[in-house]
């Protein structure tokens, strides 16, 4: 069993700049090479190799040897909630090409926080869902409501199954780019996948990001009240996204 890594040093991982790029990408919660994540970070694969082994001996990453290929993921929930957690107090990224633009307004549209669904259309889901008596917040946790349970196992979510996971369940996780809550634990892992699966949204490659499909804009219309647009937002006015719930509160 392997000794309690004194806080100084583990905090010391992310201290490195080419490190701290790792595993933001490592928060899409996927299995990455050595050498994917060295060109994310402007790397060497032979830099990355150390830095992952560091990160790996910490506990910080896990890796999963295939034949002679190695991939590596975050290590645990909790490991990615520190790294979110972490980014709501970093200053702001600076925006410096067109690229860097693009990639930064997709990432805080929509996006994977580890296993579960961020960014606006994450928090706006969350929020739309809060309305609609799905969830209720108390404090720093989501509760699952009767009528959402119905609601949710008709969506097609296998709730009992994510009640038996030896992990949270609905917990709060305060969104980076929001400032806000979105929905995490294996409720919000439950529903990304069934997101993922009835195509309403796409993974990009070589990111977080996800797009949300045709499919989904109508999907998420007509099922939770919200109207999606995958356009840039604006971040001082319109947000892309307007709650549309009936009055009487009730899914379509």
């Amino acid at each position: 069993m392997k000794e309690t890594v004194p806080l100084a040093e583990a905090a010391a991982l992310l201290c490195e700049p080419s490190r701290a790029k790792m595993v933001q990408c490592l928060l899409d919660g996927r299995f990455h090479t050595a050498t994917e994540l060295a060109v994310y970070a402007g790397i060497t694969p032979q830099t990355a190799s150390h830095h992952l082994y560091k990160m790996t001996e910490c506990n910080l990453v896990q890796v999963k040897k295939n034949g002679r290929h190695r991939y590596y993921r975050l290590s645990s929930a909790e490991a990615a909630q520190m790294i979110e957690s972490l980014l709501c107090i970093a200053p702001p990224e600076k925006i410096r090409s067109l690229k860097q633009f693009d990639r930064y307004h997709a990432i805080r549209f929509a996006r994977t926080c580890y296993d579960h669904l961020a960014g606006k259309v994450g928090v706006a889901l969350t929020e739309a869902m809060r309305d609609l008596a799905i969830l209720e917040q108390r404090e720093n946790c989501f509760y699952l409501t009767e009528k959402g349970k119905l609601c949710l196992q008709e969506f097609g979510i296998d709730v009992t199954a994510a009640l038996k996971k030896r992990r949270s369940f609905a917990r709060c996780c305060l969104d980076w780019s929001e400032r806000r809550y979105h929905l995490a634990g294996s409720l919000g892992h439950a529903i990304l996948e069934r997101l993922l699966t009835l195509e309403w949204i796409r993974r990009l490659p070589h990111t977080r990001a996800v797009q949300v499909t045709e499919e989904g804009k109508r999907g998420f219309s007509q099922v939770f009240g919200l109207d999606v647009r995958n356009e840039p937002f604006n971040p001082i006015g319109d947000t892309g996204i307007r709650p549309e719930v009936n009055r009487k509160g009730e899914l379509s």
